[in-house]
């Protein structure tokens, strides 16, 4: 059976201990993606380690994913590990990313693209400070389906009201947050019960398996329509036969565009028209998100690196100050005095932060709008003001277009991730 073209990004993220390597490597493990090779190298490492196991695989599938030594060492996960596999039905990549609040910055790198998010939640411990942070930041980041992967319910006998306590005390919290899509599986990552297979402990459960809840989730229930075309590059090739050759190129960050569609060029606001989609496999009629392509207009206009093309009806904000969600990654911290540079799909402006509205406490979803800095993997809401202006939407509306990184213009480091809120929060 041909393996279907659809990719489906997804994050994990949890409390330590709660499984969240176990399982993935249970994902990987039973979907048949491990090589012979890594199969025997994990089976020679768990001997060594003296690891005691239950599972009838006799390996330590947390092994598959955590990749550095200090992770191996200490039994967490530490950085972002990136795996994929692909089932019949669809492409996965997911981003295992770290349990520990330090490492706030590494879930967020790791969440940035998903469009899924599994948030584990020990069936013994229940939600716990560390399940509910874990789902301000999905929520903040705008992942449009949460699955909260109740594990480890073959140490509470697998018991139905274990579940249904731990649903309803997720619900209740989850309430207060812009989660789109909730859904919950129980599961063991260690004997692999409803991660692929059903496994015959948990009857009384009658919805998908976390892998055909990952297999048959709807990518496309949130997709922004409006067409983005951020120009990367102009092309002018410097031969005879292409002497009148002019391409804008770049990415399709959402939304499609058709030969002869009429368009406008921000933040000029000039109009024109599509005369051709051209790609290395020649010409097309049509292109959509997230196509590469290089397109020609029918009018001669000033059109550089950094404009967006947008269709007439459909305009994004075109501002120099707006209001964000950041969250810092720097060792320094936030100094509003201090000079940098936003970079926005393929925009590049200098930037002065004006104020910091509040610090949120990720724990408590609480506003402390007496912070006066940023630390490092501190979030709260900024507002920024930027020389030229830049071409936006809303975070929630278009992920692409929404998000930004803060650059040091001294340094040149990445220092924070930030998400564009609603033009009415630039009143506060």
């Amino acid at each position: 059976m041909a393996i279907s073209t659809e990719l489906l990004r997804f994050t994990t993220a949890g409390s330590v201990d709660d499984g969240k390597s176990t399982l993935i490597g249970r994902l990987l493990f039973d979907a048949k993606s491990i090589f012979e090779d890594q199969i025997s190298a994990i089976a020679k490492t768990t001997k060594r380690r003296g690891t005691l196991l239950t599972n009838e695989a006799g390996l330590d599938l947390a092994l598959l994913t955590d990749g550095l030594l200090a992770e191996r060492e200490q039994g967490i996960t530490i950085d972002v590990a990136y795996r994929y596999f692909a089932t019949p039905k669809r492409k996965f990549i997911i981003a295992d990313t770290p349990g520990h609040e330090q490492y706030t910055r590494n879930m967020v790198t790791g969440a940035s693209s998903a469009q899924l998010a599994i948030v584990l939640v020990d069936a013994r411990k229940g939600v716990l400070t560390q399940s509910r942070r874990h789902a301000i930041i999905a929520s903040l980041l705008g992942i449009p389906h949460v699955a909260v992967a109740v594990n480890k319910m073959d140490l509470v006998d697998y018991s139905q009201e274990i579940f249904e306590t731990i649903r309803q005390d997720f619900e209740a919290f989850a309430d207060k947050l812009a989660i789109r899509h909730l859904h919950f599986v129980p599961i063991s990552a260690l004997l692999g019960d409803m991660v692929v297979e059903r496994g015959e402990s948990l009857n009384w459960y009658s919805g998908p398996t976390l892998l055909e809840l990952l297999e048959n989730v709807d990518l496309h229930c949130d997709d922004a329509p409006a067409l983005r075309f951020p120009v990367q590059l102009v092309s002018r090739p410097q031969t005879p036969e292409l002497i009148d050759f002019r391409g804008y190129m770049g990415r399709i960050e959402s939304g499609s565009v058709k030969k002869g569609d009429a368009v406008q060029v921000l933040p000029s606001g000039l109009e024109t028209k599509v005369k051709e989609i051209v790609t290395l496999d020649g010409s097309l009629d049509i292109a959509e998100a997230p196509q590469s392509v290089t397109l020609l207009l029918e009018d001669e206009i000033d059109i550089s690196r950094g404009d967006m093309l947008v269709h007439l009806n459909e305009p994004p904000r075109v501002t120099k100050e707006f209001a964000a969600m950041l969250c810092w990654m720097g060792d320094e911290p936030l100094n509003l005095s201090h000079k940098y540079l936003i970079k926005q799909t393929t925009n590049t402006v200098r930037a002065l932060f004006q104020s910091i509205d509040y610090r949120l406490d990720i724990n408590t979803v609480e506003r402390d709008k007496s912070a006066t800095e940023f630390k490092m993997n501190d979030i709260g809401q900024v507002r920024i003001k930027v020389q030229k202006p830049i071409v936006c939407d809303t975070y929630i509306d278009n992920r692409a277009t929404g998000s930004f990184i803060v650059i040091d213009e001294a340094t040149n480091h990445t220092v924070a991730a930030g998400m564009i809120l609603p033009e009415e929060a630039i009143g506060g």
